[in-house]
This record gives structure tokens, C-alpha cells and sequence, in this order.
């Protein structure tokens, strides 16, 4: 049985993923849906038009990730795409972020991201796929925002020498770095800082994101980068000092305060 596998499924960029999957793929025996919130994965179900497995896990806790290495050993099926869309992001500078919520973002942004991929990637074939959504923010060090940049730079660092490991395969790794998305990312994001105005001005629409990240993996791109704005942030990170860059982030973004009575829990996807 085919089917593609959708981390971060229950909102964001993860649900526009498989919506699209589901609409543009009519080859698939099931889509495996996983999220922590199941009331989400089953109004997800509703909408898509093909059959849904449905894993409300939580990423970081290995025992609930059990369910989904389980399924995989027992159904053998043939993953041909996976989707690590799983991740979440918190503004303020570092020290000031809750440390449970500094060390999760390391934990689900980058080492759940390695374990699904781990445990995915012997049931897929040649000419598979998989996307990684990384960011934008990989491209530079972020004040304000350093330790998610950072945990998006491991991913793309690791995507693409994951797919030059896996091209003898014949499975191609897309990392998808969009700038600022109009997805629910920025309400966890904002419950620690504030977003600096040249990034609301920057938002794009997630439909548009999802829809050019689908095509690059298809056409086997390493990277995928939607915009005229975000192309021309990356080729500018290539060529201007970082230091340069640096100090124009650090006028123009918001001074980043929190007490500690206002921290908020994480609400990973």
C-alpha cells in the first residue's frame, strides 16, 4: 500500500500539506495523519478524499511514538512521501524564553524531526520523497528569535545532506524555507515577544507556500524558497556579511522583554 505520512498535520503548514497531497495524489491507499491533537486529525478527515490513519502522538515523548513505529513494522507499507512539518517557534532573546520551552523547540524542531525520519525511511522505495519545513530564519543567525533560527539551520544543514546520501536511492529531501506564513505559528510565537513589522509586512499565504514546496520536491529541488522577497533574502545572506545583516535586524527589530509571570506553555503542533 502507498501512502504518504504528514507530521504537524493538525494545523499550519502540516495541514495544507496533506490537504493538497490528498487532492493532487489520487494514488495513495491512506495518508497517515500525526499530531498531538486528535479532535484536529478528525476534522482534517472530514475534508480529504482519501483514507485516513490518524496518530495523535506527541513527537517528543517516545513511548507515543511507539504507536506510529508499530504501525509502520505492522502494515510494511510503501511510504512514498514523508512530511516533517511538525515545529513551533517562541520570539524573545535567549534567557527570557522559558527553559522548557528554549530545550523543546531543540527537541521537536530537530531531534524528532531525525527520529520520524529514521523510522520512515525503510519502508520508502525509489522515487520518494520527502519535505522538510525548515525556515527562512536558516538562512541567518536571528536575535531574538536564535534559538528556533538555529533549530531550522540544523534542519536544512541536515536535509540536504540527507538527500545527497539518498540519491543512489532515488529518494529526494526538499527543504522548504518560506519566509513569514499567515498560519496559527505566530500566535504560539507571540505569547513570549512580538514579531518585528518588516516580517508582518512579509507574510505569505500558506496555500501559495505549500502548493510551490510540493512542486519543487516533485521536480527533486534541495531546497524550495517561495517569494521574491525571501529569494532575494537568501541570495543577500550569501553575499553580505552576516555581522552587516546583524546590525540592521537588531535596529529594526523590537526590543524582546519577558517576565516571568508571562510565560505561556508551548502548544506544539
Amino acid at each position: 500500500m502507498k501512502i504518504a505520512i504528514v507530521t504537524g498535520a493538525s494545523s499550519g503548514m502540516g495541514r495544507e500539506t496533506a490537504v493538497q497531497l490528498a487532492d493532487r495524489f489520487a494514488g495513495f491507499g491512506e495518508i497517515w495523519l500525526v499530531a498531538r491533537r486528535m479532535d484536529r486529525l478528525m476534522e482534517l478527515e472530514k475534508q480529504l478524499p482519501v483514507p485516513v490513519r490518524k496518530f495523535a502522538v506527541d513527537l517528543t515523548d517516545e513511548t507515543q511514538l511507539s504507536e506510529l513505529s508499530e504501525a509502520l513494522r505492522r502494515e510494511q507499507p510503501d511510504v512514498k512521501i514523508l512530511v516533517n512539518a511538525s515545529g513551533y517557534g517562541k520570539i524573545g532573546s535567549v534567557g527570557s524564553v522559558a527553559l522548557k520551552d528554549e530545550t523543546g523547540m531543540v527537541r521537536l524542531n530537530c531531534e524528532a524531526l531525525c527520529v520520524v525520519t529514521h523510522m520512515v525511511l525503510p519502508y520508502m522505495s525509489k522515487n520518494s520523497r520527502i519535505i522538510q519545513y525548515a525556515s527562512s530564519a536558516s538562512f541567518l543567525p536571528q536575535p531574538g528569535f536564535a534559538v528556533y533560527a538555529a533549530t531550522k539551520a540544523f534542519v536544512l544543514s541536515y536535509s540536504r545532506a540527507l538527500g545527497e546520501e539518498l540519491k543512489k536511492r532515488g529518494i529526494y529531501v526538499t527543504a522548504v524555507c518560506p519566509g513569514p506564513v499567515k498560519t496559527e505559528f505566530f500566535d504560539i510565537a507571540e505569547t513570549t515577544g512580538r514579531i518585528p513589522l518588516y516580517k508582518r509586512l512579509t507574510m505569505a499565504d500558506p496555500v501559495k507556500v505549500v502548493k510551490l514546496a510540493v512542486r519543487d520536491s516533485l521536480m527533486g529541488k534541495p531546497v524550495s524558497v517561495y517569494g521574491f522577497v525571501m529569494k532575494s533574502f537568501r541570495l543577500m545572506c550569501k553575499a553580505v556579511p552576516h555581522s552587516l545583516i546583524l546590525k540592521i535586524m537588531s535596529c529594526i527589530s523590537p526590543k524582546q522583554v519577558v517576565k516571568p509571570e508571562e510565560e505561556n506553555e508551548s502548544e506544539k503542533k
